[in-house]
């Protein structure tokens, strides 16, 4: 059964005005970066990258980023920096919330632009701080990682989608300036997987989906993934949190048997609680995606 097929008449589309004018304003901006850093959801970096986002780079350096290299485990993050760099990229993993291999980022970008200055010197010109943009999906802690690299607080962070509203550079060293970007999404949501996943994942807009749908298309992917691949998962992780296995039932089944389980047959708290427990890693370190065979 297809992960979206409950979705049909329930498509996820959200584009806020906001994200629109932002995405107007980033056109107008690229041509003064050197260097794009591209985030995107370590435990989705397949659905949080951006479909237009090759377009908009062009022959510009990138830096793409897997942040929150907390919540997939080691050997999850080796397949996908191995699959990356069988596609010719190099995937730099991040916690953007401790700081870790934040270091790594600001030294890619830089040397991404010791050309660019290499070739200000040779036209006679004063050699000038590097320009990075951050790009990425709502939510992906794009403004998490400008504070890390800062080392201190500048700009509005927080778990939920649609807090940067606005584009602003701000000066990281003597060497790099990083201008901070709303979260950009497509106009459509063509892909109805990948925009599940988004919702799983709190990447995306809360009004844009229904919390119980969204919960029992995780509970689907997580049977799946233990199908497919449990040895890259905790073992029962679903089990282990609610004494409950869901192995015998849908998605939706085990939705409504732990709604009686737990919570007095409240479907609507249960969905929320469960997507949360998932969001705050409460539920172990649970990948959606895997790098494709």
């Amino acid at each position: 059964m297809s992960l979206t097929q409950n979705y049909k008449l329930n498509l996820i589309q959200w584009y806020p005005g906001h994200i629109a004018k932002a995405e107007k304003n980033l056109k107008e901006q690229l041509n003064r970066v050197d260097v794009v850093l591209e985030v995107r959801d370590a435990r989705i970096p397949l659905a949080t990258h951006h479909p237009q986002i090759n377009e908009w780079v062009g022959n510009k350096a990138r830096v793409l980023v897997l942040n929150r290299l907390d919540m997939i485990s080691p050997q999850v993050r080796s397949l996908w920096v191995d699959w990356f760099k069988s596609q010719g990229e190099v995937a730099y993993s991040t916690n953007a919330k401790q700081g870790q291999g934040v270091v790594a980022i600001a030294k890619a970008a830089q040397a991404a632009g010791v050309e660019l200055n290499q070739r200000r010197r040779d036209r006679g010109m004063l050699p000038r701080p590097v320009r990075a943009v951050v790009i990425g999906f709502p939510n992906v802690g794009k403004s998490a990682l400008i504070n890390r690299l800062l080392g201190k607080r500048v700009v509005e962070s927080a778990a939920r989608p649609g807090v940067t509203r606005s584009l602003r550079w701000v000066r990281i060293s003597e060497q790099l300036e990083l201008l901070d970007a709303p979260g950009v999404i497509p106009l459509k949501m063509g892909n109805q997987e990948a925009a599940v996943k988004l919702a799983i994942c709190d990447d995306i807009g809360q009004a844009s989906y229904d919390n119980q749908l969204v919960a029992s298309a995780f509970v689907d992917l997580v049977n799946n993934l233990q199908e497919t691949a449990g040895e890259l998962l905790p073992r029962a992780p679903l089990y282990s949190r609610y004494n409950l296995d869901p192995a015998l039932h849908t998605g939706e089944g085990y939705l409504h048997a732990l709604a009686e389980h737990r919570y007095k047959g409240d479907v609507e708290r249960t969905a929320r609680h469960l997507l949360t427990d998932f969001r705050k890693g409460l539920l172990g370190t649970i990948p959606l995606e895997l790098p494709p065979s």
